[in-house]
Parts: structure tokens; sequence; C-alpha cells
């Protein structure tokens, strides 16, 4: 059985449209009708006025009050139709109605006997319409059929000559009418106006529909009532469901949509209302309004630093009927922007325990290689019956360590997690061409009890500095650290100086030496694509790039971005003041010394080492 269609549903604007229509088309009529019913009423009461005015006249005529009293005294006989069609009353009473226009004039004696009548074959005859009021000396006006049809009548009494107005001197009574049939087509005459102000109000109301219907469309982007609820109820769900940070920005720079999410992250001791302000006024983080006004397609991700987190921010236009199943792709209804913003606080913290146990397992893997070498060794000598210089193999073994690092010096550090760990970074950069040696000031006496943080801050410096000595001009590559622990009431402190082979710091136009110094620790500066022959020491942490290279599959395509660039320094530095210490440049090398000199200082990270302990 084939299902019958169902007739397609008019649309919301023409809905409105056709229900304002019909609200104006309904008011008009009632107007239309009302003024219609009040103006015949009007015309009505108008004619009943004029009737009475010209009753009144009649009746006080001294011809007929003196001729009406001399009828009313005659026999009954007397009064036949051809006695009174020739008599003054008949007369006068016709020749009144002519100059008037009145439907009619009759004159009646005290009985109710047509005295005189626009139809002679009546005369003398009762009227058909009671006579009473006016013959009890009253004066009375309606509108009643008569004879001569329906009219607008007025009844007054006729007082004989000489006598008073009381009832008993009541001798008969005019009747004068006026035609309903005029008192329409008074009322006809103004109906071309009225009909014509009625189609004009119809016109004026189809015109503002149509613009109310378009203003409408363009407000609600032609979307239907039921599509609007469904996206709002979307767009709540959406925006409550997710823990990252999204504002909508209009193409005018309001924001229109801030939810939860971003005000944790950007704005959790405010308690503004953000949605209808305008971004440049909001007082919010500027990197929002750079992206916001970043132009057409997409911006970032870009990572950046806000108190002691670290957001991930990217942006994209949004469009209505690009046709592009892509979110910014070009072309459609420009609506604005929206900015998505991401902790990446954790992700950090995650990446900085990963890069300690990266580096533990690279030192023991290595150390694992070199035993089972060295195990080796002694197995062999001591098949061959070789026990005496076994025994000397292991004694040299226990005198020079368990394991050598590329690094010379490890012992001066006299901490295991410092030992492993940059002993780990010595092999990374032995793998690129670098020599990491440990300079001779170096002196630890405590223990690290902060590995997490010496870590973020060491790696980062160490890491840079390995990739500055790659990209410099020298020859020889090297990377010298030189560590101090400084014991204090609060917790020793760690004091870290980082040099290496490089080409110095990048020296733009319109960059002082120490302005330059500061500028590489700003949020968002970045290295990633220097001048020629400058150094590479501000460039972030590779771990920060590697993570970056998964997500995007473009390493630093973006400066500032979340490929890491311009964000390392700045979060080292960052990492460093929130424990009360700092980073800073002491020089800025050149390429035809060294390169560029990085210090740094984190308190309460080393605990004093136990006296008893000693060394193995």
């Amino acid at each position: 059985m084939k299902q019958a269609r169902t007739a397609p549903r008019l649309r919301f604007a023409t809905r409105v449209l056709l229900v304002q229509l019909a609200v104006v088309a309904a008011v008009v009529l009632a107007t239309a009708g009302t003024f219609a019913a009040l103006s015949y009423q009007w015309a009505g009461e108008q004619a009943e006025a004029r009737a009475l005015a010209v009753a009144r006249t009649v009746a006080s005529s001294d011809d007929v009050r003196r001729e009406t009293a001399a009828l009313a005294a005659s026999p009954q006989s007397a009064l036949t139709p051809e006695t009174l069609a020739g008599g003054i009353l008949q007369a006068d009473a016709e020749t009144t109605r002519q100059r008037t226009g009145a439907l009619f004039v009759v004159i009646t004696d005290d009985a109710g006997l047509r005295l005189a009548h626009p139809t002679p074959g009546l005369l003398g005859q009762k009227v058909s319409t009671d006579p009473s009021v006016a013959l009890a000396g009253g004066e009375v006006t309606s509108q009643e059929n008569g004879t001569l049809g329906r009219s607008a009548r007025a009844k007054v009494p006729v007082y004989a000559p000489g006598s008073g107005t009381a009832a008993a001197d009541v001798v008969g009574e005019v009747s004068v009418g006026f035609s309903s049939d005029d008192i329409s087509a008074a009322v006809l005459a103004n109906i071309v106006p009225l009909a014509l102000t009625a189609a004009l109000s119809l016109a004026l109301a189809v015109l503002a529909s149509v613009l109310l219907g378009s203003r409408l469309r363009r407000l609600t982007l032609g979307l239907e009532p039921e599509e609007i609820a469904g996206l709002a109820q979307d767009q709540e769900a959406v925006l409550r469901g997710v823990d990252e940070g999204v504002i909508g920005v209009s193409a005018n720079g309001t924001i229109t949509v801030f939810n939860e999410g971003a005000r944790r992250l950007l704005a959790t001791s405010s308690s503004v209302e953000f949605s209808g302000m305008a971004l440049a006024d909001s007082g919010l983080p500027r990197f929002l309004a750079d992206a916001a006004a970043a132009g057409d397609g997409e911006y970032g991700p870009a990572e950046h630093v806000l108190g002691d987190r670290v957001v991930i921010v990217s942006a994209r236009d949004v469009r209505l009927g690009s046709g592009s199943a892509r979110p910014g792709a070009a072309g459609g209804q420009g609506l604005g922007r929206v900015i998505m913003v991401r902790d990446r606080t954790e992700v950090q913290a995650l990446t900085r325990q990963l890069d300690a146990v990266n580096a533990l397992g690279t030192a023991l893997r290595a150390q694992r290689h070199e035993f089972a070498n060295r195990l080796h060794t002694v197995a062999g000598l001591l098949q061959i019956d070789r026990a005496g210089e076994a025994h000397e193999y292991v004694s040299s073994l226990v005198a020079n360590g368990p394991l050598q690092y590329p690094a010379a010096d490890l012992a001066m550090l006299r901490d295991p997690y410092l030992e492993a760990f940059i002993g780990a970074k010595s092999i990374e950069a032995h793998e690129r061409g670098v020599e990491l040696r440990i300079g001779a000031e170096t002196l630890i006496r405590g223990r690290i009890t902060d590995p997490q943080d010496v870590t973020a801050v060491l790696g980062n410096l160490l890491d840079n500095a390995i990739s500055a000595a790659v990209a410099g001009s020298s020859h020889s590559r090297w990377v010298e650290v030189e560590l101090l622990d400084e014991d204090q009431p609060d917790g020793g402190t760690l004091h870290m100086v980082v040099a290496d082979s490089g080409d110095g710091l990048p020296r733009p136009d319109g960059a002082g030496g120490v302005q330059m110094r500061e500028l590489v620790f700003t949020d968002g500066f970045s290295t990633a694509h220097p001048p020629p022959a400058a150094s590479t020491t501000a460039v972030t942490a590779p771990d920060e790039r590697a993570l970056s290279t998964a997500a995007t599959g473009r390493p630093g395509s973006h400066p500032g971005s979340a490929s890491g660039h311009g964000v390392g320094l700045a979060l080292v530095r960052h990492l460093a003041r929130r424990r009360g210490g700092d980073v800073w440049f002491a020089d800025d090398g050149s390429p035809h010394s060294h390169g560029a000199v990085v210090c740094a200082r984190l308190p309460g990270v080393v605990s004093p080492a136990d006296p008893a302990e000693e060394r193995p």
C-alpha cells in the first residue's frame, strides 16, 4: 500500500507573514465594520434630529394649529379623502415634504386620524404607528416601519390656537420621517474612502510583513524555529559537556559564547558575564584577540603560558553555507570565529616525567649493554684460565665505576639522579656529534628532591644548547654545564650554567642584546626560523616538538604554535620563578667565540646530604 505523501510544511517566515496578514485583515475588517455601524447610527440620529426640527416647525405654524383644531372638532364622517385632499393641511404638508426632502409629513387629529398624508387614499384613516406619546403632549423620535417603509421619524403634539402646552390642549400631532434608504446612501458615500483606507492598510501590512520576514530570515540565518531550538540544545549540551574552553566571537568582535571551561582556564576568579562584551574590552588575555583577528582560515594551535598553566589555543572561521565540509573553508556567510582553549598543564607535567624516565631508561639500557660486554669479557678470561687477568679487569672496573658515559667527570655531580640524567643526555649529544662536558666549577653536595622541575629546566636548557651547537658554524661542537648547590634554611638551591659552541642569540633588526635576552622569554617568541648563522639556543625542548609532530604532522609549522616553538623558555622561566628562582641569559655569544650562556636558579630542589653517607 502506497503511503500518502505529506504536504510540505510552510517555512516559519511564510507562516509569520500569513498570520500577520490574517491579524491585520481581521483588525481592518473589524474597524471598518465598527466604523460603518457607528456611521449608520450617527446618520440615523442626525435624520431623527432633522425630522424632529421639521415636525416642530410644522406643528408650531398658526395655520396648522387652527386648521387641525377645526378638523378635530368636525364629525368623523366629514373627514373623507376627497375633502381632506383639497384642504389647507394637505397642501402645507406636501409643500414642507418637498422642500425638506422628507419621506413623509403626516398630520393627524386628536384621535390619530390622518388629516395630511403623501398618499391621498389614506387620508381619514388611523395612522399605522402609535401616536399616543405625541397626543399626550410629548415628543418622540424613532426608526420604525410604516406604510411608506422604514424611516427615521419624529412625532410632536399640535396644540389648539391660543392655548398652552398642557395635554388637554392637544388637538393633533405632526409626524415627519426621513427614509432609511437615504441614511444608507449617506453611509455608502463614506464606504469608498473607507475601503481605500482598508486596502492601503492591508498593503502596508503586507509590505511590513515581507520586510519583517526578510529581517527574520537574516537574523535566524534562514533556519526554522525547530532547527534553532535543536541547535540551542546541542550547543548547551556541547558547551557544558566539554572540558575545553570554547569562546565564540562574532564578526564585529563581540563575545557570543563563553563556556565554563573557558572561565575555568582564563578567568577563574572573575564573576564578569563576558557574553555580549567586546573581546578587546573584556580584559581577557591578549592572545585571544590575536586569535580572533588572525584573518581568514585557521589559527594555531598555539601554546601560551597563563599563570601556572600552559594552554593550547586554536581558532577557526565559522561560516554558513560554504558548501564545504571543512569548518574553516572559504565561501559562505562569515559568522565570526570560534576559539578553543585546551589545558596542557597536565600533559606538560607528564611530558617532563616521561623525559626523566626516558633519560633513566636510556642510561639503564646503556648500562645493561656495557655490563653484558664486561661480563662476557670476564667469562672469556675465566674460560681460558686467565683468572689473574680477569681479577685485574674486575679491579679496573670497580675503580672506574659501573659505566663510562661520553661525559667526563660525572662523579663531580655526587647525585645519582643528576649523574644518570646528564649521562643519558651526553649519550644523545654524542649521537649528534656534540661533546657534553661538566664544568670545572661544578660542586654538588646534596641530593635532588624535586627531579621533575629539575628535569624540566635542565633538560630544556641542555636540549636547546645541543641544538644550538649542532646548528652552529664552529667545527668543534660542545655543550658545557656547571651545577652548584647552595644550602639554605628553606631548602637547597640548585644553580645551573649552560653554554654551547653555537653562534649565539639571533640579532634581528631593531633589537639590542639586552632587549633580545628578554625577548626570547616572551610567550610566542620563536627562533624556529632564525636568520642565517643565528643560534637556536632559544628553541624549545625537543620533547615538545616531538609531541607536536605526532599531533599535527608538521613540526614547527607556526611560530609560537603547539609545535613547541616560543613556549619552552617562557615555561622554564615560569617554573623557576614559581619556586622563587629565575632563568636568564648571562651572555649573548657570537659566531666567533661561543654560543649563548644561560643561567638558572631553582630554590628548594636540593636537600643536604647525609654526612654518614659514602659513595660506593
